[in-house]
């Protein structure tokens, strides 16, 4: 297939808001056109209407927008398209119905059981696709040596793409699954997404059903092994379930597109691009490769024209739109995921690694509680900012507009109600005045609370040393800052996770709004080099053009990376790379244009940390596969990421994958005017800078001349972007056309230790990123499933006086845990700390939450100051570390030491030295103690501590370099700003409360009690005061320490009063030491929440935790309680052992029904996948689903709770650890209870015992232990029940509120979810 000639050639990128359109034209020059999407009064479709206006106005012929175009000028179309992901946000896709193994007609509504935002009271959750679910009697097993099942034979044996055996439970029953699909018809549903357990390696049963679906009439039938046959039930079935959703759109639009041409296009090479970035024929589209069709183009446009394998240095792309900003990397090949959530859609199929970030130039600036906030929220293209005349709010394009960087005079006039003015400064800086007066009297009149005995600054003290006003453009620099600072914060997790230097790449900008932020994002980040294309506007459609065609092929494989597997993998290759490439050469491509790249999907035998690698970069040689040496590969990559190998570790191979590519060569002809004189500014305006207003140079992108530089500031005007050329930087036109800024050095800044509210939104972004980078470090060094792949920890830094300043991510079990354990040391250690001392503690009266959770924390010391000036700590859970049980969670402890080795104030580093043996001592010390045994995983906890020692380290140097930059009282002070903004969130929440509350009842004082199944109860009394913000919170009543391990430290029940206060503040706030600030919590010694030095604690972190926060909620009538327990199941022998927790109901509140099915208040833990599950443990399971009817009723009705069955194929020991199995979930204001939930163990011999709320059973093969788990409390009366009750908001909130997505979106997803 060679480049067209003579013809008209388009690429077309048809976003939301705006269709950018490529041309290159017969006699090699290239036009670009912008035109909206969306125009019915003038077009129908905007990629039609683009090269209509094309061919009429080269050619000078008509062509009536109401004929069919004339292809015979057209050589080929390219396409990028938001359509799919705009059907998603929307749910406008096909109606359909999911066909799915019985038993799990619920498991996608299910998914992780993981909910997206840990203080969302609500769970707002987008809805699943399907519309109906018919449950099909089939099911196969994997075969699995040593079963020991009593039960007959299988029907049959069958092998597996991967060589493994399946045995074949139940045959499929066509002929009862026609009634049940003819039924579906007759409703009008007529696309059908089929999910089969271990479908992914034998696809037969799944194929039947396909070809009696589409006999019957079904249009669209999508097979989850044949859309991504990848091993986890949950990912393939939300992908199988887009695919049937969206296709169907798809094919509709390409109909209407298609039939706007002459002949319906057959003639003319029309491609698409898909989410991988690679295009394919129109035919071949699909829905569920289709979501990030759009930002694709974009990626290959910035790879491809910005990145020198001769200089070889990596490029970040930089794409600012109106709504988002997208963030990306190229460093010589497209960097995929396989797994990335898209609208609230987890999609298991490749995408390139596209981070957006709610920070465009739509995006909402606020003031709250005296800092500076930009977004998540979006003006959108309707009503748009202020400036577009149509009542919209304030946001970044005002900001920008009000500092004299956009220019009203070289836009068009499409604003205001008539679409005929332009853009309106005297509107925007009326808002500013409004927002200023706003901010300045907040700054002026908030004073400190009158509290005689606080003894620590309040947030108005520190008001008092503030600046007393502020400007209108501070204001709009202040918003700028700190949305720069929100978009800095992906790209260094985006790099620095995988073990890049930042500072070493280039920042390619391109889209709308990136031109005006570029340089300070580069110069922020320590880039010395801005590239903007000469098409940066619409560089996504001419990325197009530059793409290559890509077929790719994958199947699972289940084979060991090693000698005797080569031939077997070389095989598997030759077939794949056969069939890619017979594709290319019918497609037109010749031998030569067409490349061949083979990746292995692989991981360490015992670990889920799979990478999908390469051999392109490791030759071939005698001891390798013929298509590469994959072992060097994986571990040279494995070693970049991670910082080490497992060199004793055999590797696996779960997926073999070919990505077969055909190459146009198509590169763009144009190149940069050249002159003898440098080019003359357009005009001279005025810009606001750091330094005040500064005389300003305007330019027009097509005056300028190759080797003449511009000295910022200055401004460049292109047709759809405008770029700022900031003090200290100096741009070049280069031969190719495009814009090259040099970036200059950041000046010496000098900053006072008075508040500027602008610096505290930077300084809390700068903190959190410190701890966020912590956690990067964490996981890429340790070594264990819990903190690796599970990310199962927390990080944090502390002031002088250990009181928290930020932590993330945020579990809610370590929130306020950490500062206690801090606190402890200081007391304890005093002035005996130096540095490179590292204290290790888990000790309950340490601040500890449970054994298992080992927390690491590095003084920081600064020359010239005696103590430390901050502390950096690690809270990482460690599989083992002894004890009665395998995992150290025992259910019947009665003892701390039974649960594990003990640590109060470990030197785990003494004056640099890491104290291996010393530890190694007490890590196995707990075999001294009867029954007990000591670590059972000595290797992993010893690695981990390194690990979390090296995660402090990077701490402790970010802490450091902060200091450098602004020096120690700066950075100290804004500490306690930040810690102080934290306090008045709260006592802002708590005085409101008081205010209703007082109108209502006419008391300050609330108060409820709740109970264990034991009858413990758990009493509180709040005593709130409205002037000051402040409450006290009295667990006298509580009941006393009890006889097993329900137990809570202090620390637990200050973690779960941290969740409830931010819970019910309702926005995001830095969560630190000063949440706690306006609070006093007395806790009775000796009583459940402050137990005994050496009382049994395990189910008090993963039990009580909650009980505590239902009385907190209870309290303050904030919802009804949810599930209120974690249920805690683990089983194994002495060869293996497996742990989880299950999700349940959550409460209902005033407004919203309680979802079913999720994980509640103080955990978020990810369930193992099905498939995953029956292919690594010995249990099959035979139900995961809703549990109809276990949500208390209600105005408002409490989520069900689930039932999850397993049935085991040898013999094991069951450890379960629950509560609420006897004392219901309370409903609130007349909702009733939700049903308590139940533990029942169905013996083989037909026997059904129920095994009560926490036990230790030895079970047989054939046994199945069945857990029902709780449903939430209903809110209010059922009467008051009305029939628009059933709320939207779920998929409301879809639109309105910002959907990140991209690899560090799922990373700190997944930090929240352990």
């Amino acid at each position: 297939m060679a480049e067209s000639k003579g013809t008209f050639d388009f690429a077309i990128d048809r976003g939301g808001t705006f269709t950018d359109v490529f041309a290159r034209l017969p006699d090699g020059r290239e036009r670009v056109l912008k035109l909206l999407s969306y125009d019915p009064q003038n077009y129908q479709d905007a990629p039609t209407e683009g090269i209509r206006r094309v061919l009429e106005e080269e050619t000078g012929r008509s062509f009536p927008r109401d004929q069919p175009l004339d292809t015979s000028l057209i050589g080929w179309i390219r396409m990028g398209t938001t359509l799919a992901t705009n059907a998603l946000l929307e749910r406008q896709g096909e109606r359909t119905a999911l066909l799915v193994t019985r038993g799990f007609r619920d498991l996608l509504h299910i998914g992780t059981q993981a909910r997206p935002n840990l203080f969302d009271l609500e769970v707002c959750m987008p809805e699943v696709l399907y519309e109906e679910v018919i449950e099909v009697d089939e099911r196969v097993v994997l075969r699995q040596d040593g079963c020991q099942l009593p039960r007959m034979e299988p029907k049959r044996l069958v092998t597996g793409s991967t060589g493994e055996v399946l045995e074949v439970w139940q045959e499929l029953d066509l002929q009862h699954l026609e009634r049940e699909l003819r039924g579906v018809l007759a409703r009008g549903i007529s696309s059908l997404a089929v999910l089969l357990l271990h479908s992914y390696i034998w696809p037969t049963h799944e194929k039947a059903v396909g070809l009696l679906a589409r006999r019957l009439g079904f249009t669209q039938v999508s097979l989850s092994s044949e859309v991504m046959p990848m091993i986890r039930m949950v990912p393939r079935g939300h992908t199988v379930c887009a695919d049937a959703y969206l296709t169907p759109k798809i094919r509709h639009y390409l109909t209407g597109f298609t039939s706007a041409f002459k002949g319906g296009l057959k003639n003319v090479d029309v491609l698409f691009m898909q989410s991988d970035g690679g295009l394919t024929p129109m035919e071949q589209f699909c829905g569920s490769r289709a979501v990030l069709s759009g930002p694709a183009g974009g990626v290959v446009g910035y790879a491809v024209t910005s990145y020198n394998s001769t200089y070889n240095k990596p490029v970040i792309g930089f794409d600012m739109g109106g709504t988002s900003t997208d963030v990306s990397r190229y460093a010589g090949q497209y960097e995929h995921v396989f797994e990335a959530r898209t609208a609230g859609v987890t999609l298991q199929a490749p995408q390139l690694d596209i981070n957006t970030v709610a920070a465009g130039g739509g995006s909402r600036l606020f003031f709250r509680s005296g800092m500076f906030i930009v977004g998540p929220e979006s003006a959108g293209a309707h009503p748009g900012p202020v400036c577009y005349r149509k009542g919209g709010p304030l946001t970044v394009t005002d900001a920008n507009l009000a500092l004299g960087r956009l220019l009203p005079d070289f836009f068009p006039h499409i604003f205001g109600p008539g679409e005929n003015e332009p853009l309106s400064v005297e509107e925007t800086m009326r808002h500013f005045q409004q927002l200023t007066h706003d901010i300045n009297h907040f700054l002026s009149s908030n004073q400190p609370p009158c509290d005689a005995n606080r003894t620590t600054q309040s947030y108005g003290d520190m008001l008092k040393g503030a600046k007393s006003e502020m400007s209108v453009e501070e204001v709009a620099m202040g918003f700028i800052r700190v949305a720069n600072e929100a978009m800095c914060r992906p790209i260094r997790a985006l790099t620095q996770a995988k073990g890049h230097d930042t500072s070493l790449h280039v920042l390619a900008c391109f889209g709308g709004a990136g031109g005006q932020h570029a340089c300070a994002i580069a110069r922020t980040l320590g880039m010395n080099t801005v590239l903007i294309h000469k098409y940066s506007g619409v560089l996504s459609a001419y990325g197009l053009a530059l793409a290559d065609v890509v077929e790719e092929r994958q199947q699972p494989c289940s084979l060991h990376y090693r000698e005797n597997s080569y031939s077997e993998l070389d095989r598997h290759i030759q077939e794949l790379s056969q069939c890619c490439q017979e594709v290319l050469l019918k497609r037109g491509f010749n031998r030569s244009q067409i490349s061949m790249e083979v990746f292995l999907h692989m991981r360490y035998e015992g670990t889920d940390c799979a990478l999908m690698v390469s051999g392109s970069s490791c030759p071939a040689h005698t001891h390798s596969c013929q298509s590469g040496d994959y072992y060097t590969a994986f571990t040279k990559r494995y070693l970049k990421e991670f910082g080490f190998t497992i060199p004793d570790r055999p590797v696996m191979v779960d997926d073999i994958r070919v990505r077969g590519s055909g190459t146009f060569g198509i590169r763009s002809m144009t190149v940069g005017k050249t002159g003898h004189e440098a080019p003359r500014p357009a005009k001279v305006t005025r810009c606001y800078f750091d330094e005040g207003y500064l005389d300003t140079s305007v330019y027009l992108w097509e005056d300028l001349t190759c080797g003449y530089g511009i000295e910022g500031p200055a401004i460049i005007i292109q047709k759809n972007s405008t770029i700022l050329v900031e003090p200290g930087c100096r741009a070049e036109l280069t031969v190719g056309g495009d814009v090259c800024i040099s970036v200059g050095g950041d000046s010496p800044t000098v900053l006072g230790t008075e508040l500027n509210a602008v610096r505290l939104s930077i300084f809390s972004h700068r903190f959190m990123s410190i701890a966020e980078q912590m956690g990067r470090v964490l996981q890429r060094t340790s070594i264990s499933t819990n903190i690796k792949e599970r990310l199962d920890f927390s990080c944090a830094v502390f002031g002088p006086d250990g009181g928290l300043v930020s932590n993330a991510p945020h579990i809610p079990v370590h929130l306020g845990a950490m500062q206690e354990t801090v606190q402890y040391q200081l007391k304890a250690l005093g002035n005996s700390l130096k540095e490179g001392d590292v204290i290790l503690s888990n000790h309950p009266c340490a601040g500890g939450s449970h054994l298992p959770d080992l927390s690491v924390i590095t003084p920081v010391f600064h020359p010239g100051v005696s103590g430390p000036v901050f502390f950096v700590a690690s809270r990482g859970h460690h599989a083992d570390i002894g004890g009665i049980t395998p995992g150290s969670m025992p259910p019947h402890s009665t003892s701390l030491q039974q649960e594990g080795a003990v640590f109060t104030s470990f030197k785990l580093v003494t004056e640099g030295v890491f104290q291996e043996q010393a530890v190694t001592d007490a890590l196995m010390a707990p075999a001294q103690y009867p029954g007990c045994s000591g670590t059972r995983n000595l290797h992993d906890n010893l690695s981990d501590l390194r690990a979390q020692v090296a995660a402090n380290q990077r701490g402790s140097q970010l802490v450091g370099e902060l200091i450098d930059s602004y020096g120690l009282t700066v950075v100290q002070a804004y500490m306690g700003y930040i810690q102080s903004n934290a306090e008045l969130a709260v006592r802002d929440m708590l005085k409101d409360f008081a205010h209703h509350r007082q109108q209502q009842t006419g008391s300050l004082e609330v108060e409820a009690e709740d109970h264990m199944d034991d009858g413990t109860p758990i009493k509180l009394r709040v005593q709130i005061n409205e002037q000051e913000g402040s409450a006290v919170f009295d667990f006298s009543g509580t009941g006393f320490e009890v006889w097993g391990n329900c137990n809570a430290p202090r620390a637990i029940t200050l973690s779960a009063l941290i969740y409830c206060l931010r819970c019910m503040v309702g926005q995001d706030i830095p969560l630190n030491q000063g949440c706690l600030a306006p609070i006093k919590v007395i806790i009775p010694p000796g009583s459940i929440l402050q137990p005994s030095q050496n009382a049994a604690v395990v189910g008090g972190n993963v039990l009580t935790s909650q009980r505590v926060v239902d009385v907190i909620f209870k309290a303050f009538e904030v919802c009804a309680a949810s599930q209120g327990c974690m249920n805690n199941v683990s089983f194994g022998s002495e060869k293996s052992g497996y742990y989880e927790t299950v999700a349940g109901g959550a409460g209902a509140g005033p407004g919203w029904n309680g979802r079913s099915g999720v994980h509640s208040h103080m955990t978020n833990t990810r369930i193992t996948d099905p498939e995953i599950l029956e292919k690594r443990y010995p249990v099959i399971l035979e139900q995961f689903s809703l549990r109809p009817g276990s949500g208390g009723r209600g105005c408002y009705h409490g989520g069900d709770g689930i039932i999850r069955k397993l049935l085991f194929r040898k013999k094991v020991v069951l450890s379960v650890l629950t509560e609420r199995r006897s004392m219901r979930p309370y409903g609130l204001h007349g909702g009733e209870n939700g049903s308590p939930g139940l533990n029942l163990l169905h013996r083989a011999d037909g026997r059904v015992l129920n095994l009560g709320a926490k036990t230790t059973i030895n079970l047989e093969p054939g046994d199945m232990f069945s857990l029902h788990t709780p449903g939430g409390g209903g809110y209010g009366r059922e009467e008051e029940r009305k029939e628009d009750t059933q709320t939207s908001s779920s998929r409301l909130r879809l639109n309105k509120a910002f959907s990140e997505r991209g690899s560090v979106f799922e990373f700190r997803r997944a930090q929240e979810c352990v």
